[in-house]
């Protein structure tokens, strides 16, 4: 397996209400924001304004490029129907290189 490191990359993680993944993960790949949005259910727990909150939800696995990053995360909270969605960029440290050349050409 050839493999590149890479620090150009980023994986952004976003949670949305249960059925609303598709939607933004369309909405991102189609502005070439991303070049591949993954979706898994999930369930979470957390605090909200002192009460315990349990919701289903999509975790949306994102991958672009670190440049396309400050956009990209302008378009999900233009989206996105919470106060303080979660948003989090993680860089690649390495990679499978052709996937990686991938993501460059997706996102242009």
């Amino acid at each position: 397996m050839s493999r590149s490191a890479s620090n150009d990359h980023v994986i952004v993680l976003c949670t949305v209400p249960d059925g609303q993944g598709g939607a933004m993960a369309d909405s991102l790949v189609e502005a070439r924001l991303a070049a591949c949005v993954g979706i898994q259910k999930v369930v979470s727990h957390y605090i909200w304004q002192g009460q315990l909150c349990r919701d289903a939800e999509e975790q949306l696995i994102i991958k672009t490029r670190r440049d396309r990053a400050e956009s990209l995360i302008a378009r999900i909270k233009e989206l996105h129907p919470y106060q303080v969605p979660e948003i989090i960029v993680l860089p690649v440290q390495d990679g499978y290189a052709p996937y990686l050349r991938w993501i460059d050409e997706s996102v242009g």
